[in-house]
C-alpha cells in the first residue's frame, strides 16, 4: 500500500522544508536593494575649452572631461575621462560706461558607462528648487579648483568674464538615478597594480600656457602632472607665443621639472 505525503510524516516534513526554502530564496531575490546613483553625488569635471563673455553664444554647448570615476557597488557607472555637458544660458560682452560682461552656464548631463545621460546641477543642495544647474560667473569665481593653482586674474580680461580651458569645478548628480546592473561592467575583483609613476612640475614664462603630454591636454602652467614610466613628449602652447616642446624619459619615483620661457611670435 502506497503512502501519500499526508500519511508519511517524514516525506511531508521534507517537502515542507523544500517549499519553504524555495519561497524564502524567491522573496530574498525580489526584495534585493536596487542600485541607485544618489542625488548630490559630487563629480569633478574640467572644461575642455576657453569660453568668454566676449564671444560666447547663448545655446552653445560646452564640453567637460570627467576627472574621477564614480562607482555604485562594484560597478563603474561614470568612467574617468568621460564627458559631461553644459549649455551657455546668458552671454553678454562688456559694454560702455563700465558695464561688465555676463556669462552664465547651465550644467546639464554626464555620460554614464552605459551610454545613458544622468542630469547634473551646479550646487550641492537643491532645497529651493529652481534653476539648479545654473553656474553663474559668481559661482565659477568661488568654486574653481585650478590645476593646480592658476592666478585669479585669468577670470577677468578687462570686464569680460573668461573661464580658461582646464578650469576644474565640481558638479552634482541631480536626483536619484536608478542603475540597471545589466548595462554596466563590474570592476575586476583583482586589478593589476598601477604602473609606477614619476612627477613632473611644469612652469612657464609667461604662465597660463596649455600643457599637452603625448598629444593629450593635461592643464595649464604652473602644474604638476603624473607620468607613467617611459618616454614622453611635452608641449607648451600659448596664444601669441611660439610653441615649445621637449622629449623626456620618466622613471618610477623620479621628480622632474621644466621651466621654459616662451618666445613671442614675430
Amino acid at each position: 500500500m502506497k503512502m501519500g505525503l499526508k500519511t508519511n510524516p517524514l516525506k511531508w516534513f521534507v517537502h515542507s522544508v523544500l517549499i519553504a526554502t524555495i519561497t524564502i530564496q524567491a522573496l530574498t531575490a525580489a526584495v534585493q536593494t536596487p542600485l541607485v546613483l544618489y542625488d548630490g553625488t559630487p563629480l569633478k569635471i574640467r572644461i575642455n575649452q576657453t569660453i568668454s563673455s566676449a564671444d560666447a553664444k547663448v545655446g552653445q554647448t560646452v564640453d567637460f572631461e570627467i576627472l574621477d570615476e564614480i562607482r555604485v557597488g562594484d560597478l563603474v557607472v561614470i568612467p574617468k575621462g568621460g564627458l559631461a555637458w553644459a549649455t551657455i544660458t546668458e552671454a553678454e560682452s562688456k559694454g560702455r560706461m563700465g558695464r561688465g560682461g555676463k556669462l552664465n552656464i547651465n550644467i546639464d548631463h554626464a555620460k554614464l558607462a552605459s551610454g545613458e545621460k544622468v542630469p547634473l546641477r551646479a550646487i550641492k543642495d537643491n532645497e529651493g528648487g529652481g534653476h539648479v544647474g545654473a553656474m553663474t560667473g559668481a559661482i565659477v569665481a568661488t568654486s574653481i579648483v585650478f590645476f593646480p593653482a592658476a592666478p585669479l586674474f585669468l577670470l577677468m580680461h578687462g570686464k569680460d568674464i573668461t573661464i580658461p580651458k582646464g578650469t576644474e569645478v565640481t558638479a552634482y548628480v541631480n536626483g536619484d538615478y536608478p542603475i540597471d546592473s545589466a548595462k554596466f561592467r563590474p570592476v575586476a575583483a583583482s586589478r593589476q597594480p598601477a604602473a609606477a609613476e614619476a612627477m613632473l612640475t611644469i612652469n612657464s614664462t609667461p604662465e597660463a600656457a596649455d600643457i599637452t603630454v603625448d598629444g593629450k591636454y593635461v592643464g595649464n602652467t604652473p602644474s604638476t602632472v603624473r607620468l607613467a614610466s617611459g618616454d614622453h613628449m611635452v608641449k607648451i602652447e600659448k596664444a601669441g607665443f611660439n610653441s615649445w616642446q621637449r622629449s623626456l624619459s620618466a622613471s618610477a619615483g623620479s621628480n622632474l621639472s621644466l621651466s621654459p620661457t616662451l618666445e613671442k611670435k614675430q
